[in-house]
């Protein structure tokens, strides 16, 4: 009993140290996600839209690969919406709109123009946005506030 406790005692020690030394690293790796997409990883993004809609103004072969880069590249900004919502967004969403509305992938274009409106009304995107949409024949949803929403529970 003493030799399995002697084996054990060590073990849980060493695993508690390793466990504390991980989780001041975790903690910076989530407050660091929290602040959104770094500078550079937004340059990044943008040349890489800015590349696929200059190919569909050059009317350029559209690859599956870019088709799939494009799919990527909205999804890495989704994600960061569900952990930080930032301005800095609003101009890639609407570009990756633009591609898609001008692919005929409207449905997805609409999704990109609606987070704006829903997320970045503040911004000079929104009124864009909107018009689009619009011209669209879509019916605009906005979210609510919450006092617009308690008054409608209220009846």
């Amino acid at each position: 009993m003493k030799q399995i406790l002697s084996v054990i005692i060590p073990l849980l020690l060493i695993f508690a140290l390793v466990l504390n030394q991980a989780l001041p690293a975790d903690a910076a790796k989530k407050a660091a996600k929290k602040k959104g997409l770094s500078q550079e990883v937004l340059v990044e993004i943008t040349q890489k839209v800015d590349n696929l809609t200059k190919k569909i103004y050059e009317r350029e072969l559209y690859t599956p690969e870019d088709s799939g880069e494009l799919i990527n590249l909205k999804l890495q900004l989704d994600e960061q919406m569900d952990i930080f919502a930032e301005s800095s967004y609003a101009p890639i969403y609407f570009k990756i709109g633009n591609i898609y509305r001008m692919r005929g992938q409207d449905q997805e274009a609409i999704n990109c123009y609606q987070t704006i409106l829903e997320n970045f009304s503040q911004t000079a995107y929104a009124p864009k946005s909107r018009d689009i949409l619009t011209q669209m024949g879509v019916e605009i949803a906005l979210p609510q506030d919450a006092s617009e929403q308690e008054e409608e529970n209220e009846f």
